[in-house]
């Protein structure tokens, strides 16, 4: 290190001898450009490697940096794999030949893609077999939003199986969620009328170490409007946790006069 930082000192005193400055701005031209190298130097040294999703623990934990949260855009060679696998879905040993084949040499950021096209279009098969292709990948690191993202979607599509072997994994690869994600999967879940896998998320909320928020209690209180048995459980656990809080329950017929408004809103859509 002091050898690259004298070379560097040696660089900028040259430098200024070219330039023809008084000794007395030389120096100092110097002395700044030297600080100005040592910076830009040291940043390029520090920055190379934080790429890696497991080298720098604080990035890597950071929401805001996950590739499952970012915009997936699908690309060319992207959009030409899914509309293969769609159409060799059909056929297990073709499709299988050609994830071996094609799918594993994608780009990250094009499986990525492909993965949440399929989420969106509720394509539930191919979504799981790309799920495991992902997980083999040697980029893969465990992510909540990567396993989220998959609950949502076989909660709506309510398969039951597929969603309790990814909550087998999650949990093998020690995969924690924040509170605001388990109430965005229970009320999936809800939403879908499957009330006792909500409920068996709202245990695992329950024993999570992450401290209780108020918000997602009040998004899956709404959601369980419909089991009052339910709802009262989870009622008395949110006011235990919360005493100073109120909870609000609204008539039932304004929950009808919603549900039916939601219905002319999605019957509206549909014809457009």
């Amino acid at each position: 290190m002091f050898c690259f930082v004298r070379k560097l000192y040696q660089k900028t005193q040259n430098r200024n001898a070219i330039s023809g400055c008084s000794p007395k701005t030389r120096s100092l031209n110097g002395y700044h450009r030297f600080l100005s190298s040592i910076r830009r130097s040291t940043a390029a040294i520090g920055g190379g490697g934080g790429g890696g999703g497991g080298g720098n623990g604080g990035l890597a934990a950071s929401p805001s940096l996950s590739m499952w949260r970012r915009r997936k855009e699908l690309g060319k060679e992207g959009l030409i794999v899914a509309k293969e696998l769609k159409r060799l879905q059909s056929n297990p040993l073709r499709l299988d030949r050609y994830i071996q084949s094609n799918v594993s040499r994608l780009l990250k950021s094009d499986l990525v893609s492909v993965l949440a096209e399929f989420q969106r279009q509720d394509q539930v098969f191919l979504c799981m077999k790309l799920y495991e292709v992902v997980r083999k990948e040697i980029w893969y690191r465990p992510d909540m939003f990567f396993y989220r993202d998959m609950l949502i979607m076989l909660a709506k599509n309510k398969k039951v199986d597929e969603a309790k072997r990814v909550l087998e994994d999650l949990k093998r690869e020690g995969v924690v969620f924040d509170q605001h994600t388990f109430g965005d999967i229970m009320r999936a879940f809800l939403d879908s009328g499957l009330p006792t896998e909500a409920m068996h998320i709202y245990n695992e909320m329950r024993k999570s170490p992450d401290p209780p928020l108020s918000l997602p209690y009040r998004v899956i209180l709404k959601g369980l409007v419909p089991y009052p048995e339910l709802r009262e459980k989870v009622r008395a656990d949110f006011l235990q946790l919360f005493p100073d809080m109120i909870v609000y329950d609204p008539p039932e017929d304004l929950f009808e006069e919603e549900e039916e408004d939601h219905q002319h809103l999605r019957t509206d859509m549909e014809e457009d």
